[in-house]
C-alpha cells in the first residue's frame, strides 16, 4: 500500500476546512484522516487502490476548488509515508475520518471574526427553527473568532465558549462532519447557550412584556424608536446606538460621549435602507455584505434615493456627519444587529461604546460603569469578549477598496510577505504613536494586530501591552530582534527600548516615513531585491532622521534604506503641540514664512481670516518662530491642509479629533472640483543637503486674493487640492526621470484624501509610471508597524545592525 501525508498551512482552522476534507476524500474514494495541529491541518491518504495518484490529485484539485469561504489555503505539501506505524495505522481504515486535533508547536493563523451568513439569518428569522431569535447563532462560515479566542489550536475549550456546555442536539451537530456547524467552536442554541438581557442605567434588568416586546432585543428596539441611548455589547465590545434621524437623541449622545464634531457610525438594516442616504456600487454593495462587514465610507445623498410606501425616508439628524460629503455606514454583522433592526427602514447610530478617544468597553462590570452614564440603558449579554476588537473602516479610492482602519473582519489574518522575506527571523515591530497597530514577523508572514488606538491615552496604552502579551503567546512567537519608531518618546518605542534591554534583543530604529514607504511595498508584494521606488509621503508629522519633524516627503528608497530627495518646505509650528490642535496657528506659521504677517495684514486689513487672526497672541508666537522656542520646524503636509482650512474658517477653531481640518477641506472641495481649471501655485527652491523644496509660499497670495474677491470657498478649497496635486505630480515626475525610476509608492494618512489621492495617480499613469498603494492595510499609522517589520526583516536577512 502507498500512501502520503498532506500539510496545508494557510488560515484552515475553525472555518469548516476539515469537514470540507472528509466530504471530498470520500467522494474521491479516498481512505485516511486529518486532524488540525499547530501547523495547520494534517491530511493522510490512500486510495482503495493502491497507488492511486489519480485519486489523490483530484482531490487536492476539488480542495483548492471548494475550499470553505473564510479559509486560504497558503501551500499544501505532499510526501509519501515511510513509516511503518503510520502505514499500518492507515491499512486498518475502512473510509476516511477527522481525528482530535494534536497539540504541537503553532504555526497557523486565527481567521478574523466574521459576518453572520446567510444560512444562519434564516434560521434567526425562521419561527419554526429552533434557533429562531437566538442572537448567537454561527456555524463554521460566520461568527466570533479572535474576540473569543485565548489559544490555538482553536477549539472550544480554548475560547470564551468553554463557559457553555453544549446540549445533545449541539453536540450531535458539533460531531457531525456533514453537518455545517461541525465543530463550530461557539456553536450554541438557545437551550445551552449564552443569554441576553435588558437592564437600566442603575442595573435593573427590565422585563421585555412591559415594554410590549417578546424579547429583550425587540425592548432594546422599541426604546431606540423613543429616542433612547442605549449601549449594546456586541461581537468585539459595545455600541452606543440611537436613532439617527432624531435630532435630540443624536445631540445628546455627542453630549454624553464628549463627541464633538467626528462623524459618527451607522448601521441599517439592508442595502435598500442604506441606498436612501448613500450612492451604493456593486463593488460596495459586495464589500458591505461580505464577511468582514466593515464600516464604508459612501457618498451622501441626503434623503434621496429608494422610496418605501409612497414616501422617502426621513432625513439624518444632522449632527450625524456635520458638514460632511460621505456617510460611515455598515451591514448588521451580528444576530443581535439582525434582530435589533428587523422592523428599522432608517439607520442606527452605532459609534464605539466609550468616552472620546478611550478604548471600547467589553466587559459588562465595565461597560456598567463607564457606559451607565452614557446610555439609558445596556443590552447585555453573558458571553466574555476575550479580545477587543473595533470596527473596520474601509474606502473606495483610485478603483480599489482601501482600509483605514484594519480590525474586524480583518484583523489577525496573516499577510504573506513578498518574495526574499522566506527566511525572515521571528520580529517584533512595536508600530507608532497614533493609530498604534503592532507586527509579527514568523514564516515569512506578517500578522498585524487589530487597530489598538492612539496610545497617548492611558488605558489604550494598557490595552496595547495587553494584546502584545496576547498575541505573543497566541501565536508563539518568540522575536529575534524588534523594531521601533525613531522618535524618542512614543510610548510603543519605550516598550522596545526596554524590552529589548530586557530580553538582550537587536533594537533596530525604523524612520517614519521609511516605514510608510516599506509598508507600501509590502503591500504590494514588492520583492526584497527588486530595487528602489520614489515614495511620496503625506501624514501629520514624524520623527526624522535628521532630528526634526518630517511630513511631506519624496523618499529614494527600498526595504534597507532611502534618499531624501525632496521634501515640503519646513515651516514653524508655534506653540509645538498646540499647534496640532489649534490651526489658525499653521496659518499664521505660514503666512509669516510667506512674506511676513506684518505685510500680509497690510495688504488684507479687515479680511475674515486676517481679522480672525489679529484677535490672537501673535506677538507671543512672533517671539517664538523668532527664536525657536517651542515652534519646531515640520515638513508637515498635515499642517499645511489646516492652515489652508482656517484661512477658509472650516474644521474648527480647536480640533477634536485627528485629521478634523483636513476632512472638513476635502468635504468641501469636493463639491466644485470639476468647476477648477488651474489650482494655486507652488515653487521650487534647493535645500541646503542639494535636496529639492517644494514651497507653498506662491499659493497664499493666490488663495487670500481669492478670498477677497468674495470666490465661493469650496472653489478655494478644490484649487488648493487641484494645485497640491499638480506640484506633488510635476516634482515626482522630473524626479523619476532624473533618477531612472518608474515606480511610485505613496503613503501616509494625507493620502486617505479620495481627491488627493486620485488626482496624483492619474497624472501618474497618464505619466506610464507605475503606482503602489495601500490596500490591505492603513496608509495612515495603522500601517507603520508593517513597514517597520519589513525593513527590519530586510536588514536582519542582510546582516546590517539597526539601532
Amino acid at each position: 500500500m502507498t500512501a502520503e501525508s498532506i500539510r496545508v498551512r494557510g488560515l484552515v482552522q475553525g472555518v469548516g476546512f476539515r469537514p470540507t476534507v472528509w466530504r471530498l476524500a470520500r467522494a474521491c474514494g479516498l481512505r485516511g484522516d486529518v486532524r488540525n495541529d499547530g501547523e495547520g491541518v494534517l491530511i493522510r491518504v490512500c486510495g482503495n487502490i493502491a497507488g492511486d495518484d489519480a485519486g489523490v490529485n483530484g482531490f487536492l484539485t476539488r480542495l483548492r476548488e471548494e475550499c470553505p469561504p473564510l479559509a486560504r489555503i497558503d501551500t499544501i505539501e505532499r510526501c509519501p509515508i515511510a513509516d511503518p506505524q503510520a502505514l499500518a495505522d492507515l491499512a486498518h481504515r475502512q473510509d476516511f475520518v477527522i481525528l482530535e486535533s494534536a497539540a504541537t508547536a503553532v504555526h497557523t493563523g486565527i481567521v478574523a471574526d466574521a459576518a453572520t451568513c446567510a444560512a444562519c439569518v434564516a434560521e434567526i428569522r425562521d419561527p419554526a427553527d429552533r434557533r429562531h431569535r437566538y442572537p448567537f447563532t454561527n456555524c463554521t462560515h460566520c461568527g466570533p473568532r479572535l474576540s473569543i479566542v485565548a489559544g490555538i489550536p482553536y477549539d472550544r475549550a480554548r475560547t470564551s465558549m468553554a463557559a457553555f456546555p453544549m446540549c445533545p442536539d449541539c453536540a450531535a451537530e458539533y460531531k457531525d462532519p456533514a453537518d455545517r456547524r461541525f465543530h463550530a467552536q461557539p456553536n450554541a442554541c438557545p437551550v445551552c447557550g449564552p443569554k441576553v438581557w435588558l437592564q437600566d442605567a442603575a442595573g435593573c434588568v427590565l422585563d421585555p412584556t412591559a415594554l410590549d416586546a417578546e424579547d429583550a432585543i425587540a425592548a432594546a428596539s422599541r426604546l431606540l424608536a423613543e429616542g433612547r441611548i442605549l449601549a449594546i455589547k456586541g461581537i468585539g465590545g459595545f455600541h452606543l446606538a440611537c436613532d439617527a434621524t432624531d435630532p435630540d437623541a443624536v445631540a445628546e449622545l455627542r453630549r454624553r460621549k464628549r463627541r464633538y464634531a467626528k462623524p459618527l457610525a451607522l448601521m441599517a438594516r439592508d442595502l435598500d435602507v442604506i441606498r436612501g442616504y448613500c450612492r451604493v456600487t456593486g463593488r460596495d454593495a459586495a464589500l458591505l455584505s461580505g464577511p468582514a462587514a466593515p464600516i464604508l465610507l459612501l457618498d451622501r445623498v441626503g434623503s434621496r434615493g429608494a422610496e418605501r410606501d409612497g414616501e422617502r425616508p426621513r432625513p439624518l439628524a444632522p449632527d450625524v456627519a456635520p458638514g460632511q460629503t460621505t456617510l460611515g455606514v455598515m451591514l448588521p454583522y451580528s444576530p443581535i444587529h439582525h434582530l435589533l433592526l428587523a422592523d428599522w427602514d432608517r439607520p442606527l447610530v452605532m459609534t464605539s461604546g466609550n468616552l472620546s478617544e478611550e478604548p471600547q468597553c467589553i466587559d459588562n462590570a465595565d461597560a456598567l460603569g463607564r457606559l451607565g452614564q452614557l446610555a439609558d440603558h445596556l443590552l447585555l449579554h453573558d458571553r466574555a469578549i476575550l479580545n477587543r476588537v473595533d470596527d473596520s473602516v474601509v474606502r473606495v479610492m483610485a478603483g480599489e477598496a482601501r482600509l483605514l482602519r484594519r480590525a474586524r473582519g480583518f484583523a489577525p489574518t496573516p499577510l504573506p510577505l513578498p518574495p526574499g522575506f522566506e527566511a525572515a527571523p521571528p520580529l517584533l515591530a512595536l508600530g507608532g504613536e497614533l493609530k498604534n497597530t503592532f507586527c509579527l514577523v514568523r514564516d515569512g508572514q506578517a500578522i498585524l494586530s487589530q487597530h489598538l488606538g492612539d496610545l497617548e491615552d492611558a488605558k489604550t496604552a494598557r490595552e496595547y501591552e495587553r494584546t502584545l502579551a496576547l498575541y505573543l503567546d497566541l501565536f508563539q512567537v518568540v522575536p529575534e530582534a524588534l523594531a521601533v519608531d525613531l522618535h524618542p518618546d512614543y510610548r510603543s518605542s519605550l516598550i522596545g527600548r526596554d524590552r529589548a534591554a530586557r530580553d538582550g534583543l537587536p533594537l533596530i530604529g525604523v524612520q517614519h516615513h521609511h516605514a510608510h514607504l516599506a509598508s507600501t511595498l509590502a503591500d504590494n508584494g514588492w520583492p526584497l531585491d527588486a530595487g528602489p521606488v520614489l515614495g511620496i509621503l503625506l501624514d501629520g508629522l514624524g520623527y526624522g532622521s535628521d532630528g526634526t519633524l518630517w511630513g511631506g516627503e519624496f523618499l529614494l528608497g527600498d526595504y534597507l534604506d532611502f534618499e531624501r530627495v525632496a521634501h515640503l518646505k519646513a515651516v514653524a509650528m508655534p506653540g509645538g503641540i498646540r499647534a496640532i490642535l489649534e490651526p489658525w496657528r499653521n496659518l499664521y506659521a505660514h503666512l509669516e514664512s510667506a512674506g511676513g504677517w506684518d505685510a500680509w495684514r497690510a495688504r488684507f486689513a479687515g479680511l475674515e481670516p486676517i481679522e480672525r487672526l489679529d484677535g490672537k497672541p501673535l506677538e507671543i508666537l512672533g517671539t517664538l518662530i523668532a527664536r525657536g522656542l517651542n515652534a519646531p520646524l515640520s515638513s508637515s503636509t498635515g499642517r499645511l491642509f489646516d492652515a489652508v482650512a482656517a484661512a477658509l474658517g472650516v474644521g474648527g477653531e480647536v480640533l477634536t479629533y485627528e485629521g478634523q481640518a483636513a476632512i472638513a477641506l476635502e468635504s468641501l472641495a469636493a463639491v466644485a472640483m470639476d468647476r477648477v481649471g488651474e489650482g494655486y501655485p507652488f515653487a521650487r527652491l534647493t535645500g541646503p543637503a542639494g535636496e529639492l523644496v517644494l514651497d507653498p509660499t506662491p499659493l497664499w497670495g493666490a488663495l487670500i486674493t481669492d478670498i477677497s474677491r468674495g470666490c465661493p470657498p469650496e472653489e478655494i478649497a478644490a484649487a488648493f487640492h487641484v494645485g497640491l496635486a499638480t506640484a506633488l505630480s510635476a516634482l515626482a515626475l522630473d524626479l523619476t526621470s532624473r533618477c531612472g525610476i518608474s515606480t511610485v509608492a505613496l503613503s501616509g494618512g494625507v493620502f486617505q484624501n479620495r481627491l488627493l489621492l486620485e488626482s496624483v495617480t492619474r497624472s501618474f499613469e497618464v505619466a506610464g509610471l507605475r503606482v503602489l498603494l495601500q490596500r490591505q492595510v492603513p496608509a495612515n499609522d495603522g500601517g507603520v508597524s508593517l513597514g517597520q517589520a519589513a525593513a527590519a526583516a530586510a536588514r536582519v536577512l542582510r546582516g546590517i545592525s539597526g539601532a
